[in-house]
């Protein structure tokens, strides 16, 4: 399992994610107490209760740590090709870390990559009507062909199609499940997910073996709104999962769009609620490009595909880390004229290597800042 936390520490996480009612809370009072979760799950009641814990969360530690086999648990996320991330994970998602209720711990099955960032949920009734698939397909399919990551939940209906036309249209998609990631539902997209593992991710905060519980989903969609741009609501009733995935947006500061239908279909009156409640209405996927500034994202992946570093940009590359650098210092140390500098770092920096923080100061960019400190060591 490829992972920035070890296996020893790793294991703990999973088993605290195991015992029902230990959630972030909890994992962060133990954290901060002990120091770290081994500690954590070695100690016994009496510091347990010392660490805030509840009496109910110490009976359910006490009560599920010996029914559980850590190593076991390992093995069997192993042999399901499952990632863990951890909240100190950086592969963790940092847009999922703004919201209040995050989950501790992310079970991936497929690859999270650094395009994934612009990302746009997608949801809808599993009871869809021929004009809801047809809208569904066509604005998710130029989506796509821009480079936006499609998240979705794998249900019926609305959810299937987002999912089926971004991978038709060559992109990747995303599917935050209400169950463990060793349980497709509905089994009938079986071969659905196994599409979104070869191009984009399943996504869990559910341990393996965890059914697809009614209560799981309306927690599942938090998961897809926080992760995501903004949600795009393309046909639902008022009180279906999709207005609640809308109203979570709303409330961790996402973009909300939908899709308006007529007057007198059940599942639009869902979307035309959300528009005069102030919704963005979408005719097109223009109008979400637009409304998210994203209008250059494919512009900037074509880039970023086309050309290969050259060897100035790999001198420059040495010359930045986290810290910013004046253009000028960069000039300097890279002994290079500064029509050249400027101009490099204006590729570079669409490219997504580096970033202009201000008064012409330059970082690199998270991702190249890794890969270069990783061939450092």
């Amino acid at each position: 399992m490829a992972l920035k936390m070890s296996d020893k520490d790793l294991k703990y996480w999973v088993g605290f994610n195991l015992i029902p009612g230990i959630g972030r809370v909890r994992l962060a009072q133990l954290e901060n107490y002990f120091g770290n979760l081994e500690n954590a799950w070695q100690a016994d009641p009496v510091d347990l209760k010392h660490s805030g814990l509840d009496s109910r969360a110490v009976r359910a530690i006490a009560s599920w740590q010996p029914k559980l086999s850590l190593e076991a648990e390992m093995e069997k996320l192993d042999h399901y090709g499952i990632k863990v991330f951890t909240w100190h994970d950086p592969g963790y998602p940092a847009r999922l870390k703004e919201i209040y209720d995050y989950p501790p711990i992310l079970y991936i099955r497929g690859s999270l990559l650094p395009e994934d960032e612009w990302c746009l949920a997608v949801v809808g009734t599993r009871r869809a009507t021929v004009y809801g698939k047809q809208v569904t397909e066509e604005i998710v399919t130029d989506l796509a062909q821009n480079k936006i990551t499609i998240v979705s939940g794998l249900a019926r209906g609305i959810d299937s199609v987002a999912h089926r036309g971004a991978l038709e249209a060559g992109g990747r998609s995303i599917a935050v499940l209400g169950c463990g990631l060793d349980i497709v539902y509905p089994s009938e997209n079986a071969d659905l997910a196994r599409r979104i593992i070869k191009q984009g991710a399943l996504i869990s905060e559910y341990p393996l073996g965890t059914r697809p519980r009614a209560e799981n989903f309306p927690r599942r969609n938090r998961i897809m709104s926080g992760l995501s741009l903004g949600v795009l609501v393309t046909e639902a009733g008022k009180t279906s999962g999709a207005m609640i995935t809308a109203h979570l947006a709303l409330e961790q500061n996402r973009e909300v769009f939908a899709i308006p239908g007529s007057i007198l279909s059940p599942v639009s009156s869902g979307t035309n609620h959300l528009i005069q409640e102030g919704a963005k209405l979408v005719s097109n996927y223009t109008n979400i490009l637009e409304e998210l500034n994203l209008e250059a994202v494919a512009h900037q992946m074509e880039i970023k595909e086309a050309i290969p570093t050259s060897g100035t940009e790999t001198l420059l590359l040495k010359q930045l880390g986290a810290e910013p650098t004046h253009i000028d210092e960069v000039c300097r140390n890279s002994d290079l004229p500064m029509s050249q500098v400027s101009s490099t770092l204006a590729m570079m920096e669409l490219k997504g290597l580096v970033k202009q923080v201000g008064m012409m100061n330059y970082v690199l960019a998270r991702e190249a800042r890794e890969e270069y400190m990783a061939k450092v060591d």
